[in-house]
């Protein structure tokens, strides 16, 4: 029962809103009118808007330019500095291999001149 009451109601809604829409075709047509010239009257670029969009982009690359610029710097010293540290690392293991090497020779030589 309740279904064939709302429809009932969706069927009269619809008349109302078709009876009023037949009534008032020069409404429906200005309504019309003026949507379509809020959406055509933006279709033009002026100067200022050009202006805008440039001065947005050279503020925007002021940021990320100079950005960029100093990540690079960072990770090439960083690749500098870990290569000086294998460097580092590589010559204090050979000081480290030649001091053994150099203190086997002194022990080598005291007991040969004991010997002698």
């Amino acid at each position: 029962m309740s279904k064939n009451l709302s429809d009932f109601m969706n069927e009269n809604m619809k008349q109302i809103v078709i009876e009023q829409i037949s009534e008032k075709p020069s409404e429906k047509s200005e309504l019309l009118d003026e949507i379509e010239s809020v959406i055509n009257s933006n279709k033009s670029l002026s100067f200022a808007n050009f202006g805008y969009v440039l001065l947005s982009l050279i503020f925007a690359s002021m940021f990320i330019f100079p950005k960029i610029y100093i990540q690079q710097q960072i990770y090439f010293k960083s690749r500098e500095i870990s290569k000086l540290k294998d460097e580092y690392d590589t010559l204090k293991e050979e000081n480290r291999l030649i001091g053994t090497s150099v203190e086997s020779i002194r022990f080598k030589n005291q007991i040969l001149d004991t010997l002698f």
